[in-house]
């Protein structure tokens, strides 16, 4: 008999005595279906929403100028904390000061025409008046038209007081701008806070706040004692989460510690991406702002957190695994269901069944049943019941692919509890 011949022999022989093993196994076990197996008992469930988002101050101030001109003084430095009203920088005045200087200029010689007509006018009406005496105490002595013309040359020089007055107005007008502008050139802090960021150094040009707003921001203020974190919740969440809710914050720039927070505001906008038209298929978000209690000190902006908000908690419920709930076409449907009304009537009831959630409940003889069930909230691993079960019953808790095969009395035994053999050194 030839080496090769002999081998294959012994394969045959081989997967002939696998064979048997297996059919042997599967005779012992009656052909059951290895599944895990739990008793219902009562449990605290704590349902959430987790999503993701960054630090924020509560309260910031993006300063930016409203004049353009280059930096001649700069006091502060990032991360510096500034009060109320202190200096911060200084844009070169020059020009505004010599603006400043011909509009005051301009405001004197406005005043000195106007007192001149406030004189020429005093004259006319001075004239008008004595020769109108005359001509009443004696008409042969002044002509009619005589006093005509300085009554006329008296309002005319009433006009010119009022016009010179009006010149004065504009130039007040004008030297106000001025002290406006000037001011500009001097930028104080608007509140106390910590400065987070600098984007300006001295010499630099700044540029005015309308002509470009991201580029003319010169310097952020923010008070970093109240922080908040605003995360992106999915569409399908956020109608569970309501302001007042609290959550437990982590921050990642703070590993295995965990915040406090509070959720103030729910958007009534989404967030949107910038796709535009090709956005049409992304996941539809909105901004949830959690304000932080308890913050350590050396936060930043910008930090990313992760926030777990609790919407809702129960105490000693009857609970599930939440692997172990199943759908199964298992009601029949009903003429509410199924059924069309034509001409008042409704239509002969269909025949069909509809799916419904339920859990394979483990009988006496380890043959399964399925049974709906209705939960509530959802915890991290377990399911609310709301009705369907009794405490203590056995239920088929795993795995997900042998619940996926179960059918009403499927044969099933336990899957054996996997012991650690101390190894000998």
């Amino acid at each position: 008999m030839s080496k090769k011949m002999k081998w294959s022999i012994a394969g045959v022989v081989g997967a002939g005595i696998v064979a048997l093993v297996v059919l042997s196994a599967f005779k012992r076990d009656g052909g059951a279906t290895e599944v895990r197996m739990e008793s219902t008992t009562k449990r605290d469930l704590v349902a959430s929403v987790t999503a993701s988002g960054q630090i924020q101050p509560r309260v910031k101030v993006d300063l930016s100028a409203d004049i353009t001109g280059k930096i001649v003084r700069l006091s502060v430095k990032e991360g510096q904390f500034v009060k109320k009203g202190q200096f911060l920088l200084e844009i070169d005045p020059q020009q505004y000061e010599a603006a400043l200087q011909r509009s005051q200029a301009a405001l004197a010689s406005s005043r000195a025409e106007q007192a001149q007509a406030a004189a020429n006018l005093m004259q006319a009406q001075r004239n008008y008046e004595r020769t109108a005496e005359i001509r009443k105490a004696n008409p042969a002595l002044v002509a009619e038209e005589q006093v005509e013309q300085l009554r006329t040359q008296a309002e005319v020089n009433a006009a010119l007081a009022d016009a010179a007055k009006f010149r004065v107005q504009q130039a007040e007008a004008s030297v106000k701008d001025a002290q406006v502008a000037l001011g500009k050139t001097t930028i104080l802090a608007p509140m106390s806070g910590q400065v987070v960021r600098l984007n300006v150094e001295e010499g630099e040009t700044a540029i005015q706040g309308t002509l470009n707003k991201d580029a003319a921001v010169l310097l952020t203020i923010a008070d970093m004692s109240d922080l908040e974190t605003k995360v992106r919740v999915d569409e399908t969440d956020v109608s569970r989460i309501n302001v007042g809710d609290s959550a437990v914050v982590e921050i990642d720039a703070f590993p295995d510690t965990t915040f406090l927070g509070r959720v103030v505001q729910i958007s009534n906008s989404s967030v949107r991406g910038t796709g535009g038209a090709q956005a049409t298929d992304q996941a539809i978000d909105y901004e949830v702002t959690i304000s932080l209690t308890n913050a350590p000190p050396d936060t930043r902006p910008d930090f990313s957190t992760t926030a777990k908000v609790i919407t809702a908690t129960r105490q000693s419920v009857l609970a599930i695994p939440i692997i172990a709930l199943t759908v199964r076409e298992n009601e029949p449907l009903s003429q509410e269901d199924t059924g069309v009304t034509l001409a008042g009537r409704t239509a002969e009831k269909q025949v069909g069944k509809r799916d419904v959630e339920g859990v394979f409940v483990v009988g006496s003889d380890n043959k399964v049943s399925f049974r709906p069930v209705r939960v509530g909230i959802a915890g991290e691993k377990y399911f609310e019941v709301l009705s369907g079960l009794q405490e203590g019953e056995r239920i088929v808790a795993g795995t997900y692919q042998a619940i996926r095969q179960l059918k009403d009395g499927t044969l099933v035994r336990e899957t054996p509890t996997p012991t650690t053999t101390a190894r000998k050194e």
